[in-house]
């Protein structure tokens, strides 16, 4: 039996006993969420030269974060795409790991709004995240970022957006060629069918009846099996080519076993890939910086394996 950590026992107590997500509207989804993410979250207090900037990506609104170890020009620059289901979240809520992330690698992260779904289904926001991909070199001036040193980066949806994106890469010649991942949670297979789903359907946070509900609002059943919405199911030939990744997961997740299964078909195509489970956390550790040391750890763990990485 999966024994929850102090900081994961505190998140299920001070979340709101309210309805699911999948008894509401989108709108009160969206409503509920941003009321609660503020009670899990706290900004970074150290480690950021600057932020957050607003700027246009693409036409769509981003903020951007400089750490402070970046250099004024040429610093590495993150695509950090966030979570929730590609139906609720914003770069707002995902401020705090933004933060993070930009003072632990010393790079700036951009992170886009994206549209969401269900006004906005599959393919709309992965369009969105090509395309604010694609911008990159052309803010690289303003945001004093080298553009042939780009990383994608996100949560949840989030990761699921940064594996696609991270893939196209490397096919598609009008994208900058990513050089990393950093998968966070990541949806990989949108067949749910792993057993995790099973082991941590209720009582863990993320529901496996809510996570059904996230995917339906964002994607049809006949395209479940496309590898822009199922990265674990990409070709191998495409899987060998995807930039090195770090993947970080949570054990008590209904996520966690297609997070693992994506480590080990890149590890077995041949892609550079490091994947680390935080044992007795929930999905979104990350957001639980209040409460969880692991929202720091991960990122600390992250930005140890870039330093590697070289």
């Amino acid at each position: 039996m999966t024994r929850l950590t102090p900081g994961a026992e505190a998140v299920l107590a001070a979340q709101s006993p309210g309805r699911p997500f999948e008894d509401m509207t989108a709108a009160e989804a969206r409503a509920a969420f941003d009321r609660g993410w503020p009670e899990l979250q706290e900004p970074a207090a150290s480690g950021l030269a600057d932020g957050p900037l607003p700027l246009s990506l693409a036409g769509r609104p981003a903020l951007a974060w400089r750490g402070t170890g970046a250099p004024d020009a040429g610093a590495p620059v993150i695509l950090y795409l966030h979570g929730g289901g590609w139906v609720v979240g914003s770069p707002a809520s995902h401020a705090a790991i933004c933060q993070r992330l930009a003072a632990a690698t010393g790079a700036v992260v951009v992170c886009p709004d994206y549209r969401l779904a269900p006004e906005h289904p599959f393919p709309a926001a992965i369009e969105d995240a090509l395309a604010c991909l694609a911008a990159l070199p052309g803010v690289a001036g303003e945001l004093g970022v080298d553009p042939g040193r780009v990383l994608v980066a996100g949560d949840s949806a989030g990761g699921n957006l940064a594996a696609v994106a991270a893939l196209a890469s490397v096919r598609d010649p009008a994208l900058p060629r990513v050089s990393a991942q950093l998968l966070f949670y990541p949806n990989t297979d949108a067949t749910q069918g792993a057993d995790s789903y099973t082991r941590f359907a209720e009582g863990f946070g993320l529901s496996a009846a809510t996570m059904r509900w996230f995917r339906d609002q964002y994607v049809s059943h006949d395209r479940l099996e496309d590898w822009r919405v199922s990265p674990l199911l990409a070709e191998r030939a495409m899987l060998a080519e995807a930039p090195a990744a770090f993947i970080a997961l949570a054990e008590a997740d209904i996520l966690h076993d297609e997070g693992a299964a994506y480590a080990d078909a890149l590890g077995a195509a041949g892609a550079k890939v490091t994947c680390r489970t935080w044992h007795g956390e929930l999905h979104g550790f990350l957001s639980h910086c209040r409460h969880s040391p692991a929202a720091f750890d991960a990122i600390a763990e992250a930005a140890d394996w870039l330093r590697r990485l070289g």
